[in-house]
């Protein structure tokens, strides 16, 4: 894949606010969100993503059709392959952003999604072959620049996700930014004036 090729190989938008309980719901889905981070890859049909996940092709078709109907997949586009009309289905959006929640049922759903605890336990082998590389850091900062910090760090994952397709290992990557109750240091006591 040439470095100019555009990832994925569809239009879409860079960022859509997901607020809808459907939408919600099908995000919490293990099996869903792999489809949907398959498709920022590129464009793929149902037996083409059946494949990759190791799923039964029925199994994955009943997914798409529950991504399709949330509104964060869609058809990208077709092919004719003999007498039937072959499907690509991409995402809607690069990012698919969790708006703000007034139900306390939508609470609860986003509060099960938890990409930290799932990278966690998807990179323990590669800790114990010594093939993990992180980095943990506690800063005491304002929310103002919480905000542009995380922005920065969006941007990187999309550079990640934009770097052409090769080899034979697929990485992961993952970021978080949490409020914690890390120690920190009282504020430095100013040095007296002459």
């Amino acid at each position: 894949m040439s470095v100019n090729q555009q990832i994925p190989d569809y239009d879409l938008d860079e960022m859509v606010v997901v607020t809808a309980p459907e939408q919600l719901r099908a995000l919490a889905d293990p099996l869903r969100a792999t489809l949907l981070e398959l498709l920022l890859e590129r464009a793929a049909t149902v037996g083409e993503m059946a494949q990759a996940v190791d799923r039964p092709k029925s199994s994955v078709a009943y997914h798409v059709n529950l991504l399709v109907n949330a509104g964060l997949i869609r058809v990208v586009r077709t092919r004719r392959v003999r007498a039937i009309e072959e499907r690509f289905y991409g995402r809607v959006a690069r990012t698919l952003y969790i708006g703000v929640l007034n139900r306390p049922e939508d609470k609860q759903v986003v509060a099960a999604i938890n990409g930290l605890a799932e990278a966690a336990a998807e990179s323990a082998w590669a800790h114990a072959a010594d093939e993990l590389r992180c980095t943990l850091v506690h800063a005491r900062i304002p929310v103002e620049e919480v905000r542009n910090f995380w922005t920065q760090v969006q941007e990187l994952a999309r550079r990640f996700a934009q770097i052409p397709r090769a080899g034979d290992q697929v990485y992961g990557f993952v970021a978080g930014l949490y409020p914690t109750d890390a120690p920190t240091l009282p504020d430095a006591e100013r040095a007296p004036t002459d």
